[in-house]
């Protein structure tokens, strides 16, 4: 008879888990605390790209509070959106050549993915669907904050490095998509912070401590699918009173 491995994580650091392995839980409410710390977990994400998405935290936080405060701190908020800049060319170079699930192909949310992880069915490690939907996302957003940023003049205490190879009426063209693409990051932050309390709070999947450790569990709770259909619904919502309101 052939010996077992050491551990099961040991098993998982070398390769794949059998979707098979590890059956959704059929519980449509609440996981208990109990099965998921049963649950294996698969390490998913890299040190690099551990190491990117804490220094975006650092970073847009910086942005933000830096331009919100305006006047003598608009110079570092345009240090802080380089910098930015630097990381987004990472993460799309990491995205392409990058270890398996930190590149695009590994969690593109095709429709199907998308329509399986709504109904439950999805199986799989790193970025869910609706997850891989909102990287993608932020990682839009936050180029348009950057190229808009870049070229943008606000007429009082910020001209981008930039500014001088467009004319006036177009650096405050791109200014104004500047200050439109921050209200829809604002929402994506609300809805990011969101769902990290319901999936932890609720679904028991703590996603900071994934984040912190590289591993996460291996099965998707049945009710995610549900939850992100009101978490979706929610940040729809949000940008469109954000939109109306400032």
């Amino acid at each position: 008879m052939s010996q077992q491995p050491a551990s099961l994580e040991a098993t998982l650091d070398t390769g794949p888990l059998d979707a098979a392995a590890v059956a959704a839980p059929r519980a449509p409410h609440r996981v208990k605390p109990s099965a998921v710390a049963a649950l294996p977990r698969v390490l998913v994400w890299d040190l690099p790209l551990r190491v990117f998405h804490w220094a975006l935290v650092v970073l847009v936080s910086a942005a933000i509070a830096t331009g919100l405060a305006g006047g003598p701190w608009m110079a570092w908020h345009g240090r802080a959106g380089q910098a930015i800049a630097g990381l987004l060319v990472f993460r799309l170079t990491w995205g392409l050549w990058g270890t398996r699930y930190a590149r695009f192909r590994q969690f593109l949310p095709t429709p199907s993915r998308v329509w399986a992880y709504l109904q439950g069915r999805w199986q799989g490690h790193g970025h869910n669907p609706l997850g891989a939907l909102s990287v993608l996302a932020v990682l839009v957003l936050l180029l348009l904050q950057v190229g808009t940023g870049l070229f943008g003049n606000d007429e009082i205490s910020f001209t981008g490095p930039w500014s001088g190879w467009v004319d006036e009426d177009t650096s405050l063209r791109l200014t104004g998509w500047h200050k439109f693409a921050a209200k829809a990051l604002y929402a994506w932050l609300g809805l990011h912070v969101l769902a990290i309390a319901v999936y932890g709070l609720w679904l028991r999947r703590p996603l900071l401590q994934a984040m912190v450790t590289g591993r996460a569990p291996g099965a998707v709770p049945a009710a995610a699918g549900r939850v992100s259909i009101v978490l979706l619904l929610v940040s729809v919502g949000l940008g469109v009173a954000l939109q109306l309101l400032f």
